[in-house]
């Protein structure tokens, strides 16, 4: 059994609102082992609502519909549903009482256009919503190979929808009698293809379970998929793929499913029982922001300096002017001595620092890429790590931040 997503709704394909909704219904499909093969997103146009409806349900069994049941004239889902199956729409008295109990409880006059929301394709069930106005609606679709396929549609709003499809839609889904479970490993220090490279087989196309890789600024995450009739049969293969890819990419791998490398940083110096400190201009405190987002920080994040002139290099973490004349301020150099001046400013165990780089003059004939130096200061430890900034700059700061905490991270793990 598989299953198409479509979501209506001219505010999702113009980028005003980010569709949610298809996430979260192929996360809870996935649990009752039904495989969604498409997401589509479609503006408030009756004649593309139909014909995408009617790909869908010709093609899939399920098809999951949210959005576009509102009142107003836009909202044009149950008659693109009921042009579809080419059956009328007829009013519901039951539903027609519950939109005039809603606009009473509150008070409020009912508009007459919303009683378009009692009106549903001849041949469809209402779907109760207790949250709001708006009923969803169940209908069965006759395929040309005589296959019944059903299409349910409801509320775009998020919490409208999920007591819903829980309560109305998850009922009448039989299911295909597999189990779908995934899990995320997360790498950092190496590139896409590379990480293919070392993975070998895993990676490999039909592969049970399957592992695929994404890419979040310079974050490779690996995505084990697992399809099984039990969840500890699920459980089993993911482990099994899981101790084979922590072999293959060792200190590569710092964390899994949504955790970043602060969090593996913040665990790793709570563990050691270590302190560490920041100095940045780059970044512009990027660094101390992500650190003091993970939860309990303080034990081991003492604080941080933002440093973007010479002036606040030499009084904040007093870095010699004369180092920063013969060096530059975009130097292995002065990147140590900012990291060395943080430690001591601070008293910490450990300080990373990060200098500022210069911007990319795409009329430089010589079309040198940008760099920057991230620097690590500690017990008997001095490193310095030159971060080039190709791609896209929106990302620099971001990866620049990675680098560090990873330079601090390998220096825990094999220190």
């Amino acid at each position: 059994m598989q299953a198409e997503i479509i979501s209506i709704g001219t505010e999702l394909t113009t980028g005003a609102k980010l569709d949610t909704n298809s996430q979260w219904l192929s996360l809870e499909l996935a649990e009752i082992g039904i495989s969604v093969i498409a997401h589509t997103t479609i503006a408030d146009d009756l004649d593309e609502m139909v014909a995408t409806l009617r790909t869908a349900a010709e093609r899939s069994e399920i098809v999951l519909i949210t959005g576009g049941l509102g009142p107003t004239l836009d909202d044009l889902t149950r008659e693109a549903m009921a042009k579809f199956g080419n059956v009328p729409l007829v009013q519901h008295e039951p539903s027609l009482e519950h939109v005039k109990a809603m606009f009473a409880k509150r008070n409020r006059p009912m508009p007459e256009r919303n009683l378009i929301q009692a009106m549903f394709p001849e041949g469809s069930e209402p779907l109760p919503n207790p949250r709001g106005t708006a009923p969803g609606i169940w209908m069965p679709y006759q395929r040309q190979d005589g296959e019944i396929s059903h299409v349910a549609a409801m509320p775009g709003v998020p919490s409208e929808m999920k007591q819903m499809f829980r309560q109305q839609v998850l009922p009448r889904l039989d299911g295909s009698g597999q189990v779908i479970r995934r899990a995320r490993i997360n790498l950092f220090g190496v590139g896409e293809s590379q990480a293919e490279e070392i993975l070998g087989d895993l990676t490999a196309r039909g592969r049970d379970p399957d592992v695929g890789i994404t890419v979040h600024e310079a974050t490779i995450t690996l995505r084990i998929t697992a399809v099984a009739s039990s969840v500890d049969e699920c459980r089993a293969k993911i482990e099994k793929t899981r101790e084979t890819i922590l072999n293959r990419m060792g200190t590569l791998v710092f964390g899994v499913e949504d955790e970043e490398l602060e969090h593996a940083l913040v665990r790793l110096l709570r563990l050691r029982r270590a302190s560490l400190s920041t100095a940045e201009s780059g970044t512009g405190g990027l660094l101390a922001h992500r650190l003091t987002g993970v939860a309990g920080f303080e034990t081991c994040y003492m604080g941080g300096v933002v440093v973007p002139t010479n002036t606040a290099k030499r009084e904040l973490v007093s870095v010699d002017p004369m180092l920063i004349r013969q060096y530059g301020a975009i130097s292995q150099e002065v990147a140590l001595a900012i990291a060395k001046g943080c430690r001591q400013r601070f008293g910490t165990n450990f300080a990373l620092a990060v200098t500022e780089w210069p911007e990319f003059d795409p009329d430089d004939p010589l079309g040198q890429v940008p760099a920057s130096f991230v620097a690590l200061a500690g017990p008997n430890v001095a490193k310095v790590e030159k971060v080039q900034h190709f791609g896209d700059p929106a990302i620099a700061k971001s990866r620049t931040a990675k680098v560090a905490m990873n330079l601090l991270r390998l220096q825990l793990i094999e220190g």
